[in-house]
């Protein structure tokens, strides 16, 4: 994996922690509110000659109407950087990223995160190596349907002296209006947090993130980023303080401008061991906005939280309702949070039940009071020892959202699952058709989004066989 990723996996290494796409493309369209089968990317096999690709981000603009991107390994073992377009619930044939072949000279790319204002108009962000060992964020904008050339976010060269730096969160409020976020290297070799903000279809100059030197002693990296309209973004993620360990940090942009980070109010007091770490932000709408993660207690336990902004002011950060009860061997994470509205909002997460085996739970907020966190209905628990991976989730309105992770099946193969909230959450069911793909049993959800009719689209990846993992996309109907 490219150097930029060991640097942050390091920065937080303290804490416990194709044949058939055709077909598949044109298979019939399931019935309204169920999932459809998933499906290979189209086309993603004859770009994936080396046998390792995954989708790593999906955005809806609408029902039916997505964006998915990933990587896969070219015939020269190059990791390359694709997106697939859904238009009107049909996966359109993966492309490599327009141009991003002509930046990436080290043969080491990726999209990390997708975004979507509206349908047909969408960015990704990124990286890609400039040679080895030097990385660059990169950032490229679909207008109306129509995927224009990624190009290194402006500015960021300029700041990125160590050579090490990624895009790995973007937003769209509108379309042509979206933020990105990420970090890029000093000369001496720490990480710094940036952001970046496209404006009428311009993207400006990436910027350190205001005031987070005066917070920061060593790294700080952007990991998540919202916005609900032009200029009215959020952006979180971790930095090592002051006074010592893993911190975790907000900023608000408003009117276009970003105000000075800060520490997560009330963390600090819950954070008695130092080691925090920002799972997700998201916003349902401007100044109501929502934040999830964990920190190490006292005790040495690692527990999630969540921190609400109402009114553009951001409260204290409390560890969430109901989810000690169910953490019994005290290592619990939010990974994801999404807010379809004010004060309504919804997080996915994992935690260690009493027998010592990984569990996924939701948790949902309505009218501005959370309820008590629940395990994912009908999920099997991971085996012992085994530690869950990230947990996607996305609301398009409130009680209407989509959650995935994975489980072991009882051939100990590894499945991905998908469970819907329409009020009430449904038992988890595995990614139809996923199953007959999945020939090597491995095989998980890496992303999940969801549009206010109630459509949604999921991606992830799945093991083929004879050692060649593939990326796959699969959508419910509206």
């Amino acid at each position: 994996m490219r150097p930029s990723r060991c640097v942050l996996v390091l920065a937080i290494g303290a804490i416990s922690l194709s044949v058939t796409a055709a077909a598949s493309a044109a298979a019939s369209t399931p019935p309204a509110g169920s999932w459809g089968k998933a499906i290979e990317v189209p086309g993603l096999g004859a770009l994936n000659r080396d046998g390792f690709a995954e989708v790593r981000s999906v955005s809806c603009g609408s029902a039916g109407n997505c964006v998915a991107g990933g990587y896969y390994r070219d015939r020269r073992g190059r990791s390359q950087g694709f997106v697939t377009v859904e238009r009107g619930g049909h996966w359109g044939t993966a492309i490599e990223v327009p141009g991003l072949g002509a930046l990436n000279a080290g043969g080491d790319a990726e999209v990390l995160s997708v975004s979507c204002g509206s349908a047909g108009n969408c960015a990704i962000g990124g990286y890609y190596t400039v040679r080895p060992e030097n990385s660059q964020g990169f950032v490229a904008v679909e207008r109306d349907g129509r995927w224009g050339t990624a190009i290194e976010v402006p500015g960021l060269a300029g700041l990125n002296k160590g050579g090490l730096a990624e895009v790995s969160s973007v937003s769209c409020g509108s379309a042509g209006s979206c933020a990105a976020g990420g970090n890029y290297d000093l000369a001496s070799g720490y990480s710094v947090g940036f952001v970046a903000v496209e404006r009428g279809g311009r993207w400006g100059a990436a910027i350190e993130v205001p005031g987070l030197d005066a917070l920061v002693k060593l790294n700080a990296a952007v990991t998540s980023v919202s916005c609900v309209a032009a200029g009215t973004c959020v952006a979180g993620g971790w930095y090592i303080g002051h006074r010592g360990g893993l911190q975790v940090f907000v900023t608000d942009e408003r009117g276009g401008r970003w105000s000075t980070a800060i520490e997560v109010p009330g963390l600090a007091a819950l954070n008695k061991k130092a080691i925090a770490f920002l799972g997700s932000v998201s916003c349902g709408s401007a100044g109501s906005c929502a934040a999830g993660g964990f920190y190490v207690d006292r005790g040495d336990h690692q527990q999630g939280f969540v921190a609400v902004e109402r009114g553009g002011r951001w409260t204290e950060a409390i560890e969430v309702p109901g989810l000690a009860a169910l953490n019994k061997d005290e290592e619990a994470s939010v990974d994801t949070v999404s807010c379809p509205s004010a004060g309504n909002c919804a997080i996915g997460g994992s935690y260690i039940d009493g027998h010592g085996q990984p569990r996924w739970f939701v948790a949902s907020q309505r009218n501005g009071a959370w309820r008590k966190a629940i395990p994912v209905p009908g999920v099997p628990a991971l085996p012992r020892g085994y530690g869950p991976g990230h947990e996607p989730l996305s609301c398009g309105s409130a009680g209407n959202c989509a959650v995935g992770g994975e489980y072991y099946d009882r051939r100990g193969h590894r499945q991905a699952f998908v469970a819907v909230e329409r009020g009430r959450w449904g038992k988890a069911i595995e990614v139809p058709g996923l199953g007959s793909l999945n020939a090597g049993g491995l095989a998980f959800i890496e992303s999940v989004s969801c549009t206010p009719s109630g459509g949604c689209a999921a991606g992830g990846v799945y093991n083929a066989g004879h050692h060649r993992s593939q990326g796959f996309v699969v959508s419910l109907t509206a």
